[in-house]
């Protein structure tokens, strides 16, 4: 079968299908269609039949614009994605939506579309492959040994993450990544030589990348360049292909009006005769589905391997157990069996302790428990505490170790940490300070829109960080990261709560935020019956059957709402007091609990140095919320609590007028 049909193959039903849905973007997959000939015929190591194959190749496409270059792909090579699904490319509900959306049934790897963030995912898969290969691989047996795969566009290395998840897969020597970039010269608003001019080839020699510059429509000189490129095991390689966009549409070709806007019928007609395409609209003849179809050969690599594995499984039955275990997300025996001795030792903690630096406590005890959880922090290990004392480094040359040091890369970190979960076999944690959460704001999102169960610990939590000021005191992003949907976010209170809220997030099938503080705070006084109650998001830390008010409260000012209900007592006004670790687990419980924890009858009190606009779904309207509107300010934390209210003072203060006491 000559390639230019194959080829043409995607490029009509990419053409069809955004014409059909009347928006789309048929540009990128018509220039793109001979590259990926070139790698999904020849090279891509695959099963359609079995997509979730632990040692297939990963495929992203980080330039997701072009989905159906991707569906078109997919449903050729024979996975569960049939004709119809084609026709129904951009409909509601269907499998193949405006970008590729995280479906590995069907073989979508990741979603993309926000430019730049596939590669950064393309990255940490590639860091996982090395990882897990540093771990489980023999000198006799390579039972983790495949390439990462990843398309881009002129869009995704204007992106400022391009930057930095391409300098750190350079410095790690992720040989095994290997990106193919489209180079046609047109973005949205055109061509972009008035916007973007950079040499990427010298741009990634400096990253220490292998890359060649070819012709992108020439599947002799691609498969050429991909075969080197599958020969360098020290270096990543971006191999540049000169494309053009829409090509074969004798009008649109080479212009920003094929980049996303259907063709129209008039050029699609004769696009079909200048490619020589006489079938109808998603009409596919039976020569080229039997030619792109992948099944069986990739039934026999997969088989392949899996000879192989039982060898691996024979000779080295312990490594295997785990790997299998790693790759279905199941807890170790140790991690079921040893928390709740470490919740005891919790309990008698007295001594006041940050949160940031009880997580690292609970890092020492889960990393010891739990070998799959690969850590690191975006320059900030020591004011995160992510590394544990059953840690070793992460590093170029040791690729089999569990801390990475990512630098001042917070959107990169998160990006490689999605790509890592998408994986499989990792269970990654990343630290950073709360407020520069904001840089890696987008990759969280995908993180929950995908369900990855990343844990995000993020310290500093408020203005308690003190001195540093406005810039680095957070004061919105408890609001922004509540809002998510999907994620669950931990304001733990002492070590008892952030033990629980380890384990919880670890269990979790979505992905989770501690919100840890700087500064110490004293431990939270309960009984051993009353922790159960922590993973429930809220509960009563002191209850009282005349109470007049509750106050509800997270973190670090807890504390504040304990000595504030012992003074009111003094004042003979009974008190409720709720711990809320985690309101979004919180509003998951059943009303009847939600109403146990909060008396409704009751007037509400909420103290939370941070924006307040989290609490109005469990107050009402005449309740209160002691919280930030305002920026911080510079000073010691203990001045700045008490600048902006946050003392059991003020809450005593508050709590007597708003019971006309």
């Amino acid at each position: 079968m000559e390639n230019h049909k194959l080829a043409n193959a995607i490029r009509f039903l990419s053409i069809d299908a955004v014409q059909a849905a009347k928006s789309g973007h048929p540009g990128m997959p018509m220039g793109m269609a001979d590259i990926a000939v070139s790698l999904w015929k020849n090279n891509l190591k695959h099963n359609p039949s079995n997509p979730k194959w632990v040692d297939r190749d990963r495929f992203v496409l980080s330039n997701g614009h072009g989905s159906m270059l991707l569906y078109s792909l997919l449903h050729l090579t024979g996975y569960d994605l049939n004709i119809n699904d084609l026709k129904d490319f951009r409909k509601l509900k269907s499998k193949t939506p405006g970008h590729p959306e995280y479906d590995i049934d069907i073989g979508v790897e990741t979603t993309t579309g926000p430019l730049g963030q596939g590669i950064g995912n393309a990255v940490g898969m590639a860091l996982a492959e090395k990882n897990l290969a540093a771990t489980f691989n023999k000198e006799d047996i390579k039972i983790i040994d495949h390439f990462t795969y990843a398309f881009l566009g002129d869009g995704c290395l204007m992106e400022g993450i391009s930057h930095e998840v391409c300098s750190f897969a350079g410095t790690h020597k992720l040989g095994k990544l290997i990106c193919f970039y489209d180079q046609n010269g047109i973005s949205i608003d055109g061509e972009i030589d008035l916007w973007f001019t950079d040499n990427t080839k010298q741009r990634f020699e400096s990253y220490g990348w292998h890359v060649v510059e070819i012709d992108g429509h020439d599947i002799d000189e691609i498969n050429k360049a991909t075969e080197e490129a599958k020969k360098e095991t020290e270096r990543p390689s971006m191999i540049c292909c000169k494309t053009t966009i829409g090509f074969g549409s004798p009008n649109k070709s080479g212009t920003a009006g094929v980049h996303g806007s259907p063709l129209g019928d008039d050029e699609i007609e004769i696009t079909r005769k200048e490619l020589n395409w006489e079938h109808a609209p998603f009409e596919i003849p039976e020569d080229i589905y039997d030619a792109w179809n992948a099944k069986d050969e990739g039934a026999k690599k997969e088989k392949a391997w899996e000879d192989l594995l039982e060898i691996y499984k024979q000779k080295y039955p312990e490594e295997s157990n785990e790997l299998e275990r790693r790759f279905n997300s199941e807890m170790t025996h140790e991690f079921n069996e040893r928390f709740d001795d470490f919740l005891r030792d919790c309990l008698i903690q007295e001594d006041p302790i940050a949160t940031r630096k009880a997580s690292q406590i609970c890092l020492d005890h889960f990393c010891a428990n739990l070998p799959e959880l690969i850590g690191g922090s975006a320059d900030l290990t020591g004011s995160n505490n992510t590394f544990s004392k059953h840690n070793t480094e992460l590093t170029p040359d040791n690729p089999s170790g569990s801390h990475i040091y990512y630098g001042v890369r917070e959107f990169g970190m998160v990006t490689i940490m999605n790509g890592m979960s998408l994986h499989g076999g990792i269970r990654p944690y990343g630290g950073t300070f709360l407020v520069f959460m904001d840089y890696a704001r987008n990759a969280v999102r995908l993180s929950a829109m995908m369900s990855l169960p990343n844990i995000y610990v993020f310290t500093h939590d408020s203005i308690g960080l003190g001195e540093d000021g406005p810039t680095h005191q957070p004061i919105e992003h408890l609001v922004t990261l509540r809002a998510t949907p999907n994620l669950y976010n931990w304001r733990p209170a002492d070590l008892k709560e952030t033990a629980v809220a380890w384990k919880e997030s670890i269990l979790s099938k979505s992905p989770s935020c501690l919100i840890l503080s700087r500064q110490g705070l004293p431990q939270v006084k309960m009984s051993e019956d009353k922790i159960s109650n922590i993973s429930k998001g809220g509960y009563l830390v002191q209850k009282d059957e005349d109470a007049e008010l509750n106050i509800i409260s997270s973190g670090s000012e807890l504390q504040l709402a304990i000595q504030a209900a012992k003074d009111l007592d003094q004042s003979g006004i009974k008190v409720n007091v709720v711990s809320m670790p985690c309101l979004d687990r919180f509003l998951e419980a059943d009303l009847e609990y939600q109403n146990k924890v909060i008396q409704k009858d009751l007037p509400s009190i909420v103290v939370e140095a941070a924006h307040p606009n989290s609490w109005y779904r469990i107050l009402g309207r005449d309740d209160l919320v002691i919280g930030m509107t305002t920026f911080g300010e510079s000073a010691p934390a203990k001045m700045l609590f008490e600048e902006f209210g946050f003392t059991a003072e003020n809450i005593v203060s508050k709590a007597k007028k708003l019971l006309n006491k």
